[in-house]
Formats: structure tokens, C-alpha cells, sequence
């Protein structure tokens, strides 16, 4: 039997990029594989290269800050308040010059185990384009 669970801020399991830190706040097997909520604080400097998802939906909610989202028809300076549903199939790209903090929803989820594969990687698996594609993929992450 399933019962609530009450993530506290600053709570939830916590990946330090060089780039951004994640906490994921509702795991895919909470959510029977629905989705993948995490609070992503991007620091500045941060850029998510161009890519796309081909079951996937992305759902951004900015908390603090501004992010500038680039898809191929537009470009977009979210700032706090803003929500970007990104359905299946459109390419983007995520630029953040001075940091900021938002909320992604991951739908079908998957997401939080995706960086739990990230985070036991070796050196040489980080750079072995090939295998990295391959784990992305895997995670209806595609790059173009």
C-alpha cells in the first residue's frame, strides 16, 4: 500500500552538477512511471544543448531567475511565474547566463533514473560519445 510522501525544501535525493543541482521530489515508481518531478537550480553558465524527445513531455515552471529556451520556431526569456510545456518531438535548447531555479515535470517519467545512471558513470564512459548517446536514448533523450 502507497502512502503520501512529504518532500521538505532542500529535501530529496540531490545530484551537483558542475552546472546545475538537482532534487528530485517524486520518483517515477511513486507515480507508477507517470512522471518525474524535480526542483533544478541552474548556475550561471548553465546550457542544455539542443535536443528532443520522442515520447516524452517536459514541463518547466520558473521559480527565480530567467532561462532562455530556444526552439526552432522562437526563442523564449522565461521568467518566475512562466510555464513551457514542451510536447514530444520539439527540439530546444536551454541557456541560463545568471542562474536560476525552476520546476520540470518529466512525463513518462524516468528522468530521476536516468541521473542515477549518470551519477555511477566512470570517466571514460563520460567520454565515450557513443555510449553516452546510447544511455540518453535509452531515456527518449535525442540529440540533433
Amino acid at each position: 500500500m502507497k502512502k503520501q510522501q512529504i518532500v521538505l525544501p532542500g529535501q530529496g535525493k540531490s545530484y551537483d552538477w558542475s552546472s546545475d543541482q538537482v532534487h528530485v521530489k517524486s520518483t517515477l515508481d511513486l507515480s507508477d512511471g507517470r512522471l518525474t518531478l524535480v526542483e533544478d537550480t541552474l548556475k550561471p553558465g548553465f546550457r542544455l544543448a539542443r535536443h528532443h524527445h520522442k515520447k516524452m513531455i517536459e514541463i518547466f515552471y520558473v521559480l527565480a531567475g530567467s532561462v532562455e529556451f530556444r526552439f526552432d520556431d522562437e526563442t523564449v526569456i522565461a521568467t518566475p511565474g512562466t510555464t513551457l510545456n514542451v510536447p514530444p518531438g520539439i527540439h530546444h535548447e536551454v541557456q541560463c547566463p545568471g542562474g536560476a531555479k525552476l520546476l520540470t515535470i518529466f512525463s513518462p517519467g524516468g528522468f530521476d533514473a536516468y541521473l542515477e545512471e549518470l551519477v555511477a558513470l566512470t570517466e571514460s564512459q563520460y567520454a565515450d560519445v557513443g555510449f553516452m548517446r546510447a544511455l540518453s536514448e535509452r531515456y527518449d533523450i535525442f540529440e540533433q
